[in-house]
């Protein structure tokens, strides 16, 4: 508690504390700490107390803490004078400092997170001596973009319930062959939804909670991926089928994007070919599937495969803008993996045919020649997708339909 000063007249009035006789030990730290929380750098705090013993650990205490202290026994009592030190002084002498909470702050994001920051929040000031984390990205131009946390709110507030947003009880009888159909579209849907959440996680492990806008999305992302896994394996067993086929083909062409080392070169092949290819699979489904249920995943699912296509570009403009060679380092991955994946059979044809059998609605000939012409159709939206949005990042007519044109067959 604070007291008024009774200092005799003529001695500077200075504000004063009385810790009564409350220990250092049982919180009188507390007090004295509270108390100089209320007076500037430089001026002095007058520290009485009523018990025995306290003048040591108090000293002890404002050295730990960076204040200057001493004794007055002149008034017939001991009292103490603390003067408060530096913010970052004592203990926090040689602390850091991590930008600011605030992300419209200029400083709130800093271009490079130290080692030794590691898990603070982000504006905390952190004591010397804490120990340094192995965070491999910690760069703002290696993962940021400005949009990230209008993402990241707009997809916090789009989640959804598997067991809610999805009629699973609505009645409906397929013939054999078309669920079968649709149990091979949804294997080799959850494959590659496999491996759309193992490369954001693992990138999310190396990324430095500096920049925890990104951090929160890719998060986000990965739990979307975590829903869109299990609501296609709860459309597989709908009907008591088992998984359909997987390709060896199918699985080399994912390895390539798990095994990608650079965080833009993966957000690159995943989210803006991959992904965004997958946005106009998932359209023709939601318009073609034979049932209400793979309608109502299908369409669910390409909302948030959206998203992650909206952070990828716009990682990735930002990141050309700033480094305009990164366009040749990404157009090199392009062919690289075109290269690597040459000898592949590409898309499972088991998935191709199950895809002709769903848009033809019937099985006369008639039906599956326009089944076939429907998904030539899809083929052809997905490569002007994927040129619209190379052409969007910066390559150039030819290049961009040349690069989107080399994008696997695997569609992923």
């Amino acid at each position: 508690m604070t007291r008024p000063s009774t200092m005799p007249k003529g001695r500077s009035l200075l504000p004063t504390i009385d810790i009564e006789s409350v220990g250092f030990d049982a919180g009188a730290h507390l007090l004295v700490k509270l108390a100089l929380g209320r007076v500037a750098v430089g001026e002095v705090l007058r520290v009485r107390s009523q018990g025995e013993g306290w003048e040591g650990p108090l000293a002890a205490w404002c050295r730990s803490q960076g204040h200057a202290v001493d004794f007055d026994a002149a008034a017939g009592h001991i009292e103490a004078r603390v003067t408060r030190g530096a913010v970052q002084a004592g203990r926090w002498r040689a602390a850091a400092v991590t930008g600011a909470i605030d992300p419209r702050a200029d400083n709130a994001v800093l271009p490079q997170a130290e080692a030794r920051w590691g898990l603070a929040a982000r504006g905390a000031t952190v004591e010397a001596g804490s120990p340094a984390f192995a965070f491999r990205l910690s760069r703002k131009d290696e993962v940021w973009a400005d949009s990230a946390a209008t993402l990241y709110a707009e997809a916090a507030a789009a989640q959804w319930n598997a067991d809610t947003a999805i009629d699973w009880n609505t009645a409906f009888a397929l013939p054999d062959e078309v669920e079968d159909a649709v149990v091979q579209v949804m294997t080799y849907m959850v494959e590659n939804e496999n491996a759309a959440l193992v490369v954001p996680a693992r990138f999310l492990g190396q990324l430095h909670p500096h920049f925890r806008e990104v951090q929160a999305l890719l998060a986000i992302q990965v739990a979307d991926e975590a829903r869109h896994i299990d609501v296609f394996t709860r459309r597989i067993a709908l009907k008591g089928r088992q998984p359909g086929l997987s390709t060896a083909g199918g699985q080399t062409s994912l390895k390539t994007l798990v095994d990608e080392p650079d965080f833009s070169v993966a957000q690159f092949l995943l989210a803006v070919l991959g992904e965004g290819t997958f946005v106009s699979l998932l359209n023709f489904l939601n318009q073609h599937a034979p049932d209400p249920v793979t309608r109502q995943i299908a369409r669910l699912a390409a909302r948030d495969e959206a998203r992650h296509v909206a952070f990828g570009m716009a990682h990735l403009g930002q990141s050309i803008a700033r480094e305009p060679a990164l366009l040749s380092r990404l157009g090199n991955a392009v062919e690289a993996r075109y290269e690597h994946l040459a000898g592949t059979s590409g898309l499972n044809e088991e998935v191709f045919d199950a895809l002709i059998l769903l848009a033809a609605g019937g099985t006369r000939p008639a039906d599956i020649a326009a089944g076939y012409g429907r998904v030539q159709g899809l083929l052809q939206d997905m490569a002007r997708g994927r040129e619209a949005r190379l052409a969007k990042l910066g390559f150039k007519g030819e290049a961009a339909h040349r690069l989107a044109s080399l994008h696997t067959r695997n569609f992923m």
